[in-house]
């Protein structure tokens, strides 16, 4: 069983058996280690304007008790004084990240713009892949049926990485056809996904990717240094989704140095970790907020920047005393960089149940 260190966190991620339906989990969890509190690091700064840059609102929360997991809590994190229902972010977090704090300053991002995100942990230790999807999908009902006022069903978007990545195609789809969600407004936002498993359909994750809304926007993003999830997962997901090429693009992050400063885009990112940086705003929540502004707003500015097919506002990263960040690489057509040897989770793995759609 492999363990991956980052500064603040151990994270366990899940073995080919594990992952498998099985009706029995034999790992350990590692346990998620205390915040020591968040800094920002490198000497490139948060943007001071745009997107990207912090919103007005104070943040305020709610929580309660999860349905699908004992002694955990879901969270909603929503901008302070609203008066009215705001769009929603539902965010899968990574396997054994069920610890809030993991990516806290994501979520205090999205609702300082005014918006609100809902936060549902679901056991790194347990029987089945489906019980995972089960724990994140009643949170989210949940969560949305007892707070109308704060969430606006009709404005919606799914975000997850890792695991819940994967787990975000079914369950935004569930969400979308079965419940109606997004009307006026929905998107994905996909990072450095696991394996996309369907749960408790009589559809195959291929029928779930062909039958799309057509307002449903995308964004995938994947990281060079990322030697966890093979990158094809990701792939095989943007080109056989029904999302025209005018609305979805595929996001490759490298690395940069700059003023002597590593900006590391490895399987974390991004993550609050004990510091987050410049790779973190730019190249995540800058993309964030102009979907949001986009999808929920009709925002024509917002899409350049978010799904602007390789536009200058949309890869152009920072520079500190002419030392530039490497730009963010755009496409509609990605291709896998790297063999599959370099990853801990490769697409052609009897675990995936894509396996197929590999090539």
């Amino acid at each position: 069983m492999k363990k991956l260190f980052y500064p603040w966190v151990m994270i366990l991620f899940i073995t080919t058996s594990a992952c498998s339906q099985s009706t029995n989990d034999t790992e350990e969890a590692a346990p998620i280690q205390p915040k020591l509190g968040n800094s920002f690091q490198g000497p490139i700064q948060k943007p001071a304007s745009g997107y990207g840059a912090d919103g007005n609102y104070e943040v305020a929360e709610i929580d309660f008790s999860n349905p699908q997991y004992t002694g955990t809590q879901v969270s909603i994190f929503y901008p302070k004084g609203i008066t009215s229902p705001r769009p929603t972010i539902f965010f899968s977090h990574p396997f054994g990240g069920e610890d809030k704090e993991y990516n806290i300053e994501l979520y205090n991002f999205i609702a300082k713009k005014g918006y609100v995100v809902v936060f549902v942990p679901y056991r790194t230790i347990d029987i089945s892949v489906d019980h995972r999807y089960q724990t994140l999908w009643e949170g989210f009902i949940k969560a949305a049926a007892d707070y109308p006022n704060i969430i606006d069903t009709q404005k919606v978007g799914f975000m997850g990485h890792s695991f819940g990545g994967g787990a975000s195609i079914d369950l935004a789809y569930k969400a979308f056809t079965e419940k109606g969600w997004g009307q006026n407004g929905r998107f994905l936002f996909t990072m450095a996904p696991w394996y996309s498993f369907n749960w408790n359909s009589t559809l195959t994750t291929q029928q779930q990717l062909q039958s799309f809304p057509s307002n449903t926007k995308m964004i995938t993003q994947v990281y060079d240094e990322d030697d966890v999830n093979d990158h094809r997962m990701a792939i095989d997901i943007f080109k056989n989704i029904n999302i025209s090429n005018t609305e979805k693009d595929f996001i490759y992050i490298k690395s940069s140095t700059v003023n002597g400063y590593n900006y590391i885009t490895d399987h974390a990112m991004p993550s609050s970790r004990k510091v987050f940086d410049a790779l973190d705003y730019y190249g995540v929540y800058r993309l964030l907020d102009a979907m949001m502004d986009y999808s929920f707003n009709g925002n024509s500015n917002a899409k350049n920047v978010a799904l602007g097919n390789g536009s200058a506002a949309q890869v152009t990263m920072p520079s500190y005393s002419g030392q530039s960040m490497t730009p963010l690489e755009v496409t509609d057509n990605p291709t896998p960089k790297y063999p599959q040897g370099k990853y801990q989770f490769q697409c052609g793995d009897s675990t995936n149940p894509r396996i197929s759609y590999c090539n």
